[in-house]
């Protein structure tokens, strides 16, 4: 089938005017959608971190939780320990997130398959049991952001007066704003790496292992790289979510349900190793957890139960077998074959 992909100015400007009518929601929603829509946002930045790993560079991880605990606790060090703003916590807690899975590559990268996803398992139970320790932080029990610290945050304070709103409202708004532009960066970022020709030589590992050996593709370099980047993204992530949260624990900072389990069904169920799958897939876990969050446990039941469905007939994910029916490319990632070189110029005759 024909594939049908869109000029490069297109997905540029759907992006735009998809962006703008979320920043807007704001200023015409309550205060209720407004914290909806942040935490799928952020369960956006965590679908797409996570499906660079599994869908481009085969990294299959089920141990990302380390990363959001890890930029998690981070925060709540440099706000109650430091004193530091919670925004520049949320930064830290990124660089941090990614300078500890340096250590956790060196380990897990000497492992393979499903030895490489318990392996990163391993690494976020030692990482909660080991904040866990940590009494400054509450050990344990954990602790909550000291009264005050949202509404004194970066940003609280102009968006209060600018829109005549509580400081707690504008403190969501603020968080909305900047997860928001979390998704657009790591959006951009994802298709710009893709298209490069890192992004060509990880997408060849993944097809090929070692036919991309074979000429010149260096697999650890890329995956280490792509490893680094995804943690760095997830400890950002997981730096905005507990400011909202304002409460920290172990178990809730490493919860594999919420921070890998939910992640793995967006992108299974939107399309692994296609940039337009996970956001599919997290409008429609919204849409069934507005559906259903009021039947309890048969929530996840439903939710399971899809999951499976998708899996079974759908295999490329929704987005991908949509894809592969229609020929639609909404953000291709495909390289041209470069232009053939031209022929040399025939040697002139040589006359006797």
């Amino acid at each position: 089938m024909m594939k049908t992909t869109f000029p490069a100015y297109r997905p540029l400007a759907l992006a735009i005017l998809c962006a703008a009518a979320l920043a807007l929601v704001p200023l015409i929603g309550p205060r209720a959608v407004v914290q909806d829509l942040f935490g799928i946002l952020c369960l956006l930045v965590l679908a797409l971190n996570w499906n660079m790993l599994a869908g481009f560079a085969g990294l299959v991880s089920v141990g990302q939780q380390a990363f959001v605990g890890i930029g998690a606790y981070t925060m709540f060090a440099a706000v109650i320990l430091f004193g530091l703003d919670p925004l520049a916590g949320v930064l830290l807690g990124g660089l941090v997130a990614m300078a500890l899975a340096v250590p956790v590559a060196c380990f897990v990268f000497r492992l393979n398959g499903a030895y490489f996803a318990i392996g990163t398992w391993v690494a976020a139970e030692i990482a909660r049991l080991g904040l866990g320790q940590w009494k400054a932080l509450g050990g344990g029990t954990g602790t909550s952001l000291p009264k005050g610290t949202t509404r004194d945050m970066l940003g609280v304070g102009p968006v209060k007066e600018w829109l005549g709103v509580s400081s707690a409202a504008a403190s969501d708004i603020v968080l909305y704003w900047l997860a928001l532009g979390l998704v657009l960066a790591t959006l951009g970022v994802s298709w710009a790496f893709l298209r490069s020709r890192m992004g060509l030589g990880l997408q060849a590992i993944r097809d090929n292992a070692m036919a991309a050996r074979a000429v010149g593709v260096d697999p650890v370099r890329l995956k280490a790289l792509v490893f680094l980047l995804a943690a760095f993204g997830t400890g950002l992530c997981g730096g905005l979510l507990f400011i909202q949260i304002t409460r920290i624990t172990p178990d809730a900072a490493f919860s594999l349900l919420d921070w890998t389990a939910f992640v793995l069904f967006v992108v299974v169920i939107g399309g692994i190793g296609t940039l337009p799958g996970p956001i599919v897939g997290v409008v429609v876990f919204y849409a069934l957890e507005r559906l259903l969050s009021d039947y309890g446990s048969a929530y996840l039941i439903v939710l399971g139960l899809f999951g499976i469905a998708v899996m079974l007939f759908a295999r490329r994910g929704l987005w991908g077998s949509l894809s592969g029916r229609t020929g639609l490319e909404l953000l291709p990632l495909g390289h041209r074959a470069p232009a053939p070189a031209p022929a040399p110029a025939p040697a002139p005759a040589i006359r006797p």
